[in-house]
């Protein structure tokens, strides 16, 4: 029998994020964020333990599992939790994990994908119209996906929400007794990636009743008065009782972005609000002792989620990483894991990579071995400080895991215990990569490109995926403006970026939200204020500036807000450097100057298509090097890294040399073709 749940207040929380993992506060220790997927409801009983040991045979520590709401629900109001079949007893599952000493984060959304028809929804709730999220024609949102296309829910919707609700008190009743310290559940997901179900395009949805209203308190919220309203969307018959949301790009001059970047805005605004909801209804649960977590899926720059405003109502912000090992991937990964890194970092909570792929579902593009194991280590390159090994374990719906659906390891098992043997040598989850450059692009500009994206029922997430942006995607009128600001925007940073790798500096992109802490450290600020801009973001930049940080922004100082609304008086940018930037070399010879004028660090590399970081220590020592071939040659690598006298090898493998000492200066590093290596620094590079 199970204890009932009491309606006292919960205890204070025993667990907290830690910029190195999970923290223990009645221990004082710290849980390296070490984990793998396995889905225990897709497994006989029998084979539970024997995957669980496989996965802290590879040094795991903590084990991620779903709990899928339409998997266990029988009828509304029931469930089975093991009573009738064996394999869906979670709570087995869950203690079985805490026998072997094994942490677990459970993730009982209420979305989970998974790769689940109708994402582990029950089909009741996907098809109840009070539940859908609708288009602007009043139509149920449909998800083309295989095998079922369905509708989604929208985030909105009172009814799905106390839904969600019931489903949490039903979760709660098998876990809240093995939450830690009882049991080993240390951290509790809220829903999965809700880019509102990747039908995330900017006039898909949502249209439901319910978004409509609550579009309509957040625009009193933000202009308190009809005639600021009627000024910034230029319309005398609108009220905050009648405004009805836009549904379609129909801007054509500058002053008629604003209601669009409205709606793009509350896009955001929503979906903090739904995680929110959905964080409250875990704590009434009694899943709420735990820290909480969301992943933000890929390409999440171009959709609605704001980690900045996320971060307000959701503990920990990771990221998924499904890539390749090629050099489009590569700065992909680098541009992501560096603005989480840096954003994180500020935070105090750990970079975390929520899902890095470790092979693929049979109905996506194929990911090989070597791509999955050089994104877990070009990520941990540019700060990943954590990860989750999704899958872990194989299972129906999916091809590559380290460990089959029994528990036997298969080779690549022996690639990743390596991986996080060499981790754990090193303390890598103390060590920290100092990134002294950052590019900071606007929330205001990324609303921008999605309101104007060109491609129309194309998400523009997929451009992002592939490695483009707005230069690809965006419409390139200039709406009355200068120029079409999300294109100008993007190549202004882009220089900048290809100067910066030119020359090995370690650099990290921002992003405009989390702003304060996202350039907590950073010697050198670089802006991108194309089109409009919040004042706030030049308020931080001028404190940045007043405390020693050297900001540059640029391409001209626009004359709007960051609603495209024209502004009553210039922005601010005493002391802040004007660059206008006109070509690469303009780039190039800024980057040469402030490395002279700050003693900015440098990691050149021959030849430039092969990447270098370096980690370090409390006390600045460098401690760790990482060198990335993403191209599909084998190149030898000249690597400089100032005083280093050797590079140890953290993964020795093959015939390569497991000891580089250093010559002339530089290390000569065999570089397979797709292949990243982590190596120990020995002596003292500058």
């Amino acid at each position: 029998m199970r204890k009932k749940r009491t309606s006292e207040a919960p205890p204070p929380r025993l667990v907290e994020v830690h910029p190195h993992g999970l923290r223990l506060v009645d221990r004082d220790e710290v849980i390296p964020l070490w984990a793998g997927a396995m889905h225990y409801w897709r497994h006989a009983p029998e084979d539970w333990g024997a995957c669980l040991d496989a996965m802290k045979a590879m040094g795991l520590r903590v084990v991620d599992t779903y709990v899928p709401w339409g998997v266990h629900e029988t009828a509304q109001g029931a469930f089975d939790f093991g009573e009738r079949y064996a394999r869906l007893d979670v709570a087995r599952f869950v203690r079985l994990c805490q026998e072997r000493g094994l942490w677990v984060i459970v993730r009982p959304g209420p979305h989970i994908n998974a790769e689940l028809t109708y994402f582990g929804l029950p089909e009741r709730v996907v098809w109840d119209r009070d539940c859908q999220a609708r288009t602007p024609r009043d139509n149920p949102v449909i998800l083309p996906l295989v095998p079922v296309a369905f509708p989604v829910p929208s985030y909105a919707s009172d009814a799905f929400h106390d839904e969600t609700a019931l489903w949490f008190d039903a979760v709660g009743r098998q876990l809240g007794d093995l939450l830690y310290p009882e049991g080993p559940i240390v951290m509790c997901q809220i829903d999965n990636e809700g880019a509102l179900y990747f039908r995330d395009g900017p006039y898909d949805q949502d249209y439901h009743p319910d978004a409509v209203r609550l579009f309509r308190s957040y625009l009193r919220e933000k202009y308190s008065s009809v005639k600021a309203l009627r000024d910034a969307w230029s319309d005398e018959a609108i009220t905050f009782a009648n405004v009805s949301p836009p549904t379609s790009f129909d801007a054509k001059e500058a002053h008629e972005l604003a209601r669009h970047m409205d709606w793009m805005e509350f896009h955001e605004h929503l979906l903090a609000e739904a995680m929110a909801r959905f964080g409250q209804a875990l704590g009434n649960a009694g899943l709420g002792r735990v820290p909480t977590l969301h992943n933000l899926p890929l390409g999440e720059a171009a959709t609605p989620l704001n980690p900045g405003r996320m971060a307000d109502v959701v503990d920990l912000i990771g990221l998924d990483y499904y890539h390749a090992a090629t050099p489009e991937a590569h700065l992909v990964i680098l541009r992501r894991t560096g603005e989480l890194a840096v954003r994180t970092e500020g935070m105090r909570s750990p970079a975390y990579g929520a899902e890095v792929g470790v092979g693929f579902p049979p109905f996506f593009p194929p990911l090989d071995e070597k791509d999955s194991i050089y994104t877990l280590v070009a990520a941990l390159a540019y700060g990943l400080r954590g990860f989750n090994l999704y899958m872990a374990v194989d299972r129906d719906r999916w091809v590559g895991a380290p460990i089959d659906a029994r528990g036997m390891p298969r080779r690549l098992a022996d690639d990743y215990a390596a991986l996080v043997q060499a981790l754990d040598r090193s303390d890598f989850a103390s060590l920290k990569r100092r990134v002294p450059v950052r590019l900071v692009v606007p929330r205001a500009l990324r609303r921008l490109a999605r309101a104007t994206h060109a491609f129309g029922p194309v998400t523009p997430v997929v451009f992002h995926v592939a490695g483009a942006g707005p230069l690809e995607s965006c419409l390139e009128d200039s709406f009355g403006l200068d120029d079409p600001a999300p294109i100008v925007g993007e190549s202004y940073v882009r220089a900048f970026e290809r100067a910066l790798l030119a020359r090995g500096v370690p650099f990290a992109y921002a992003g405009g939200e989390s702003l304060e802490a996202s350039i907590e450290g950073a010697a050198w600020v670089v802006c991108t204020i194309a089109g409009g801009l919040k004042r706030e973001v030049l308020a931080t930049l001028r404190a940045a500036h007043d405390q020693g940080i050297a900001v540059t922004v640029g391409p001209k100082v626009p004359t709007r807000d960051g609603s495209m609304r024209e502004l009553d008086a210039p922005h601010d940018v005493r002391g802040l450097e004007v660059e206008p930037l006109a070509d690469a070399a303009r780039a190039d010879a800024l980057v040469a100057r402030y490395i002279e004028d700050l003693g900015l660090p440098t990691h050149p590399v021959d030849p430039p298509d092969v990447f270098v970081t370096v980690h370090e220590d409390a006390a600045g020592t460098p401690r760790v090097a990482f060198v990335m071939n993403p191209s599909a040659r084998a190149i030898v690598a000249k690597v400089s890294l100032g005083g280093a006298r050797a590079l140890v090898d953290l993964v020795p493998k093959g015939r390569r040399e497991a000891k580089i000492e250093a010559q002339a200066g530089s290390f000569s590093v065999e570089m397979p073709a797709r292949t990243a290596r982590m190596f120990a620094i020995e002596g003292s590079p500058s």
